[in-house]
């Protein structure tokens, strides 16, 4: 019998015998990469992973992966300074996904919808989080689908920490704020105001609680000693913005009002003065505007609402009615230093906003506790003091002040408890590599514009604390969910199977992706070329 080469044969089975994946050096594989929206969230949202289900329409599954991590998307849609935009690959292509505008939507869809998460199974194991801010809200959260009893205890008159006390409701309304907290509470989580906890140990002793966890938030305004002769008249914004909630009349600062900073603190309470009848809210700030720390959207929306500002100027003293600037300088390394150059300009009121401390007392007085030189407390990787079973998150432990931060603080100590409690470590799934724009095939991607949030009319916006922004609806928050470019993770385009010469990908049915057969597969990397969100690596083949 004459042989034939393996190309033209017939024999079955041969042309697998002689298959044309033994010619590769490498081998195509299926990879998901870390998006760097999902990278940069200081919560730890998979913000990809609920925009996929948000771009088919499926919001309850977009919105139940979103509450894996973050509890509050309702306020974190309005309160997030939304890093994760900065990092979103398709800013380089035309303009980032508005993701806090798709989280919003959710949460608010959520709200209307009355959506539960439940509790999960009892373990018998109670926690005691001190602070009803975003952080002591988060930990409770995750412990309680974690099915351990957890109590808060906040010694203010009503929940939310500095989400009520510290952002005016022209950014977040309260019927959205108590609205994710009801939702936290009829998981089972018991709340107790008006009740400050002096003595840590003892009160963990007569609860029976096997662990706790310490938020508590900056609520101490910094001072600057400045000379006044109405010292009446200097106010701290943090009391202004709190009187704001508590106060049964709003506080009165008259005709014109000046704010001493230059954070986004200093931004809300001059926006605030606006609202209040202040015929002029200015701003003294020591620095230029690229120096400021407030966010330049919010402080566009301050300028827009009539708000004035004097950037390079300090203040020296009040007197009567007025004050007495001093216009700064830069010095050769960029630090401002004054002038002796001095005007006197108007103002009835001072209210300085030069940041909050947080009251560690309480925390300070527990055996093992270590302050760090800043005033916060020292943990460790797991948020856990010296002290066992005491773990502190949120504005006490050293991280960037923000409620996204604080939200992330709570689930990461939740899970530790939760580890601590099981006498297990916790265990962390090592990260995937950021997928980077340079993996991108963007021509594969159609043009689409951002969606524009409707703002309301800045002439109203000074008589009235309407929220500022308004949301999506179904139709735009579609629109933008589906201008993700799915960074790193294959969602089943089918270029793969498409562009394959040899009909080496398999395609495995919707919503379980592909595999490469590499009886077939000759290694030529077309598939890993022509991926547009950049899913496939080529690898060396093991010899």
């Amino acid at each position: 019998m004459t042989e034939h080469p393996f190309a033209i044969t017939l024999d079955a089975g041969t042309s697998l015998a002689n298959r044309t994946g033994s010619w590769r050096t490498s081998k195509p594989v299926y990879a998901d990469h870390l998006p760097p929206c999902n990278a940069r969230c200081p919560a730890g949202e998979n913000i990809q992973g609920w925009l996929y289900h948000a771009e088919s329409g499926d919001y309850r599954a977009a919105w139940e992966v979103l509450m894996r991590d973050n509890p509050l998307p309702a306020i974190m849609g309005r309160a997030c300074y939304h890093t994760c935009e900065d990092a979103c690959n398709r800013g380089r292509l035309d303009q980032a996904v508005g993701i806090h505008a798709v989280e919003r939507f959710l949460g608010d869809l959520a709200i209307r919808e009355g959506w539960r998460v439940e509790p999960g199974p009892p373990t018998g194991k109670r926690v005691l989080v001190i602070g009803a801010g975003p952080s002591g809200l988060s930990a409770a959260y995750h412990l309680a689908r974690m099915g351990h009893t957890v109590t808060i205890a906040d010694a203010g008159p009503k929940p939310g920490g500095m989400m009520r006390f510290g952002i005016p409701r022209y950014r977040l309304p309260r019927e959205v704020l108590d609205a994710e907290v009801e939702r936290i509470l009829a998981m089972g989580v018991e709340l107790r105001l008006n009740t400050a906890i002096d003595d840590i140990p003892r009160a963990m002793a007569e609860g029976g609680y096997d662990a706790c966890f310490a938020a508590i938030g900056a609520h101490l305004a910094r001072r600057v000693d400045i000379p006044a002769v109405a010292a009446g008249r200097i106010l701290d914004a943090v009391s202004v913005l709190r009187g704001m909630e508590t106060g049964a009349e709003p506080p009165k600062l008259g005709r014109r009002v000046v704010v001493y900073g230059g954070g986004n603190t200093a931004i809300d309470v001059a926006r605030t003065a606006r609202r209040l009848g202040a015929e002029e809210a200015l701003i003294v700030y020591r620095r230029t505007r690229e120096m400021m720390p407030a966010h330049d959207f919010e402080v566009e929306e301050a300028l827009e609402e009539g708000v004035l500002v004097r950037w390079l100027s300090t203040i020296r003293r009040m007197d009567e009615g007025s004050l007495v600037v001093e216009r700064m300088e830069l010095d050769d390394t960029g630090w401002p230093r004054p002038t002796g150059e001095v005007e006197t300009i108007e103002g009835d009121t001072l209210i300085l906003a030069l940041g909050q401390d947080v009251d560690t007392t309480v925390i300070e007085r527990v055996p093992g506790v270590e302050v760090n030189k800043d005033r916060t407390i020292r943990v460790g990787p797991d948020l856990q003091t010296g002290h066992p079973g005491l773990f502190c998150g949120g504005d006490m432990v050293p991280s960037e002040r923000t409620v996204t931060v604080a939200v992330g603080h709570g689930k990461k100590a939740a899970r530790h408890i939760d580890a601590y409690l099981r006498g297990a470590p916790q265990e962390s799934a090592p990260k995937h590599a950021v997928a980077g724009y340079d993996r991108l095939n963007t021509w594969y991607y159609t043009d689409a514009p951002r969606t524009v949030q409707p703002v309301l009319d800045a002439l109203r916006r000074q008589t009235t604390f309407d929220e500022v922004k308004g949301g999506l609806d179904e139709t735009t928050a579609l629109f933008e969910a589906r201008r993700c470019l799915s960074c790193g993770n294959c969602f089943e385009c089918d270029n793969c199977f498409g562009v394959c010469p040899d009909n080496a990908v398999v395609k495995l049915g919707p919503g379980n992706r592909f595999r490469i057969d590499y009886d077939f597969c000759k290694g030529c990397g077309l598939c890993a070329a022509e991926c547009p969100c950049g899913a496939i690596d080529m690898v060396e083949e093991e010899i």
